[in-house]
């Protein structure tokens, strides 16, 4: 399964992220591409451990359970998923060379991370190998949305 953890996997999520221009419509969703690209670099930032998020209630009840289920196969995750209120994001245009360049610099960062985990607002604690598949598909999940 694929990984963010993965160097060659990290450059064709980077390739694919430089194909993006403020051009792009979405296959399916609400977001502009701005706001995409906006919301996965406040999701990396959260999967990085550098901005905590609080847990919602119905994480404790499903988060485990949900997280084996999207991350159980190469099955990419599907269109129109709830997002979190603190990833979703409002302004609907911006810089989107500088918010690109930022998300490019967050995805390399996975690539000289020790062992850690994370608590998700959804899934609760999760390590290291489950955030590789879970940052992976998330990535890919948008980068299907808006194709370049």
């Amino acid at each position: 399964m694929k990984t963010i953890f993965d160097k060659t996997t990290r450059d064709e999520l980077i390739s694919r992220i430089n194909s993006l221009n403020g051009n792009n419509s979405a296959e399916w969703g609400k977001m502009t591409a701005y706001q995409m690209i906006k919301h996965c670099t406040v999701y990396e930032d959260m999967m990085l451990g550098k901005k905590p998020f609080k847990r919602v209630f119905l994480g404790y009840i499903f988060g485990k359970w949900a997280l084996k289920t999207l991350i159980r196969d190469e099955s990419p995750l599907k269109r129109n998923m709830p997002s979190d209120p603190g990833l979703i994001i409002k302004e609907s245009q911006g810089d989107i060379a500088a918010e690109k360049k930022n998300w490019i610099v967050l995805i390399e960062q996975y690539g000289f991370l020790p062992d850690y985990e994370i608590t998700h607002p959804f899934f609760g604690k999760i390590a290291k190998e489950q955030i590789g598949y879970l940052v992976y598909k998330h990535t890919d999940h948008h980068l299907r949305q808006f194709k370049g």
